[in-house]
């Protein structure tokens, strides 16, 4: 999991007081990490830090949703860092030992998903938070699919072994790590994930980080395991597992575009696009959906539009 040293960049983010007792930990080992606001820190206060951990930034529980503080019309700020500019390539890694579950229509509705959202006016909403040359986020396709059955190592993942395990669909798939390449790991009913001692449903539903310079990466545990937690208020494809985890997709895949590297677009207290909006889906309609992409419904939560200053699901 360590790396080299990759870039400065200052951090405004946090999560509560024993957190704090983390970074200072952390700090005096010469480890930074850059971690995703649920807690405010002064506004003047920041840490300049050189990164020697993969960054990550995660989407907080519903229940954590009331307990983030948010400046509500404040805008996105740019940090200098790269977006994902012209066309994102995403990848969905499944990884399912052999007698893991997951629902019948999981595989299907989330590659639909992946199909769908490129052309969406919610990806479009990217486009107005470019680099300073003027390259803007412009759609995105999907790459491609793998089903590892290789067994967990462990009863609880860890980020060192997620990272491991898309490493290693690069080896066998043949696919390129980039720029313009986003990676997206899910997980089988039941598989809990931690970031050091933060873990899936207690303490985030999804995170989406890099590591080895450019390899940008989303991990999506199975929220149909804490569906209080991580799930949806509807279920538009009769399938509430399979869109909840497309919900909280959709939360990574626009912050991975507008932020890969953790340090382009994110407004002063650390929230990225999809957190100043998370778990908020406007006015769904009688079936439950709020988008139709290509003809298919979704459920997915809205995004924030520095143009409007508001949530929205469809761009400028």
């Amino acid at each position: 999991m360590f790396a080299s040293i990759m870039q400065h960049r200052t951090v405004r983010r946090c999560w509560s007081s024993h957190l704090l007792r983390l970074l200072s930990a952390c700090g005096a080992l010469g480890i930074w990490l850059s971690i995703g606001s649920v807690c405010p820190l002064a506004p003047s206060a920041s840490m300049s830090a050189a990164h020697t951990l993969s960054g990550w930034h995660p989407l907080g529980t519903r229940s954590s949703r009331i307990t983030r503080p948010q400046a509500a019309n404040q805008n996105l700020l740019y940090h200098d860092g790269p977006v994902m500019s012209h066309t994102m390539t995403a990848y969905a890694i499944f990884w399912e030992p052999a007698g893991s579950q997951v629902s019948a229509g999981y595989h299907q509705l989330i590659e639909r998903y992946f199909r769908d959202v490129g052309s969406s006016a919610l990806y479009h909403n990217n486009a107005q938070y470019g680099e300073s040359s003027g390259q803007v986020p412009s759609g995105a396709s999907f790459g491609g699919s793998w089903i590892d059955h290789r067994p967990y190592p462990s009863s609880t993942l860890s980020d060192t072994q997620i990272q491991d395990e898309i490493r290693r669909a690069l080896q066998i798939q043949g696919w390129t790590a980039s720029l313009a390449s986003m990676f997206f790991v899910f997980t089988a009913r039941g598989e809990n994930i931690c970031y050091n001692s933060y873990c899936s449903f207690s303490s985030f539903c999804a995170y989406h980080g890099y590591f080895d310079k450019e390899i940008i990466y989303a991990v999506i545990p199975y929220t149909g395991s804490d569906p209080e937690a991580c799930g949806v208020p509807s279920s538009p494809n009769h399938d509430s597992d399979a869109e909840s985890s497309i919900n909280v997709t959709s939360h990574e895949q626009m912050e991975g575009a507008t932020d890969p590297l953790l340090n382009a677009w994110y407004d002063s207290q650390g929230s990225e696009i999809g957190d100043k909006c998370s778990w908020e889906f406007g006015s769904p309609g009688p079936d439950g959906g709020n988008v139709t992409w290509n003809g298919h419904r979704y459920l997915v939560q809205e995004e924030w539009s520095n143009q409007s200053g508001s949530c929205v699901l469809s761009g400028p």
